[in-house]
């Protein structure tokens, strides 16, 4: 049988992230509703999905949109019954947040990636729950890269937004736990393979005077095995975070960091 075998899974955001986790959880036999906001690039990762014999639906849904995200998630329940799984992927573009001093940062620049990552994790988050409790059980899952935990410079307000995103996983814990309902937030590095690193390390290449190239490689070196994480070693965490097999992980971390950070 396959690991997420009928579990009702809705992951939000439709980039390198998410797309990935969508397919992954499809291919393990979840029922995914994949919610973003860019038609073209839902219906590419359906076609996919589908081709393969997965199970999907898409929704042009605003991930900061309070009462959007709770008529999405509405709708799953009206035509299914429940929530399994809630992952949120959702991303900003980085230029003007990133590669910039914090001296010189200007203040809605540094508060843009927080109000963002915090709104939207809190939205969906509270729309999954509140189901979620009813049914007494269930699965929210988030992602940070490991900068939130040791503060590279040049970061801006990316820092205190992952930091407060893996605090949230840890109050929704404490507060849903006895309803059954887990949360799990996955700490990974950098994914290269993803296309918003690819902007990211332009950014900080050119921040610290280096190429593209030696930027890369100097992150990579950080990691105990000399790599950094792949999507796919996410996409496996993800799974397993979510199944039956994770049913003890909850207000934690999974670090997936390859040593990077260690605590």
């Amino acid at each position: 049988m396959k690991r997420l075998q009928d579990k009702v899974a809705v992951v939000y955001g439709e980039g390198g992230v998410g797309s990935s986790i969508a397919k992954a959880f499809a291919k393990e036999g979840a029922m995914v509703f994949l919610a973003g906001l860019t038609k073209p690039k839902l219906d590419a990762i359906a076609e996919e999905v589908l081709a393969e014999e997965g199970v999907i639906e898409t929704a042009r849904v605003d991930a900061l949109d309070e009462q959007a995200v709770a008529a999405h998630m509405g709708s799953v329940i009206k035509k299914i019954g429940r929530v399994d799984i809630s992952f949120n992927a959702i991303g900003i573009p980085q230029t003007g947040v990133q590669g910039i001093p914090l001296t010189e940062l200007s203040v809605e620049s540094f508060s843009l990636p927080i109000m963002t990552y915090t709104q939207s994790h809190f939205i969906t988050s509270k729309a999954a729950a509140r189901h979620m409790v009813k049914q007494g059980y269930g699965v929210i899952l988030m992602h940070t890269p490991n900068a939130g935990k040791i503060s590279p410079p040049y970061v801006g307000g990316m820092v205190p937004a992952w930091a407060a995103i893996e605090s949230l996983c840890r109050s929704l814990s404490v507060e849903l736990g006895a309803n059954g309902v887990r949360t799990v937030c996955l700490l990974t590095t950098a994914l290269p393979e993803t296309p918003l690193i690819d902007e990211v390390w332009q950014i900080h290449g050119k921040t610290h005077g280096v190429s593209f190239e030696q930027f890369h490689d100097s992150i990579e070196s950080l990691t105990h095995r000399k790599r950094l994480t792949a999507v796919e070693e996410l996409t496996n965490a993800a799974v397993f975070a979510a199944s039956d097999e994770g049913s003890a992980i909850t207000g934690t971390i999974l670090n997936l960091t390859a040593g990077m950070y260690v605590g």
